[in-house]
């Protein structure tokens, strides 16, 4: 996820919008992928991992290799994401239902049966922002309203909220925003 999404998507989390679950897996792909597509240093992608391990000492699971071995439909090589989900619907004691929703812009490698068998539902940001904002929070409304501050710490020019909505794929989000 891209610099603007994370640090929405934290925001939110700090807000209580959501709780977020990761692995030691999920951020060391995170961080390769990062240091890849967008060029930064594996110095600052270890503290930004260090500092959401910090901010949300909760999120992380460890226990999700025998929720792996569940999985069959769904890519193997995201079997590892799918497993965060699992474990962490099961220590926390939730419901079969889909309380637990996988966040990713890789929607075709999540087989959705097998993920609602599983009591997971998959997401692609935008459409979770879109639910999100729905549901009336106005910590949403507070933290999107944070984006274009973002944009300019990431040592961009200033530019309207809706152009880096669109820049970020967010076009229900951007849609909502500029109807507001």
């Amino acid at each position: 996820m891209s610099g603007i999404l994370r640090r929405l998507l934290l925001r939110l989390a700090d807000a209580g919008v959501f709780q977020p679950v990761w692995t030691e897996r999920i951020g060391e792909e995170w961080r390769r992928n990062a240091c890849r597509i967008w060029d930064i240093p594996p110095e600052v992608m270890a503290e930004f991992w260090a500092d959401m391990n910090a901010r949300f000492p909760g999120a992380m699971e460890t226990d999700t290799q025998v929720y792996e071995a569940s999985l069959r439909y769904s890519d193997p090589k995201d079997f590892h994401v799918i497993a965060a989900g699992l474990a962490r619907r099961a220590r926390c004691g939730l419901p079969q239902t889909p309380t637990v929703q996988v966040l990713t812009w890789n929607l075709k490698d999540f087989n959705r049966s097998e993920l609602r068998r599983q009591g997971l539902d998959v997401y692609n940001p935008d459409r979770m922002l879109v639910q999100w904002w729905h549901a009336g929070s106005a910590n949403m409304q507070d933290a999107i309203a944070m984006i274009p501050a973002d944009y300019v710490a990431l040592g961009r020019e200033p530019e309207p909220l809706t152009a880096t909505l669109h820049r970020e794929r967010l076009y229900g989000l951007k849609n909502l925003v500029a109807r507001q």
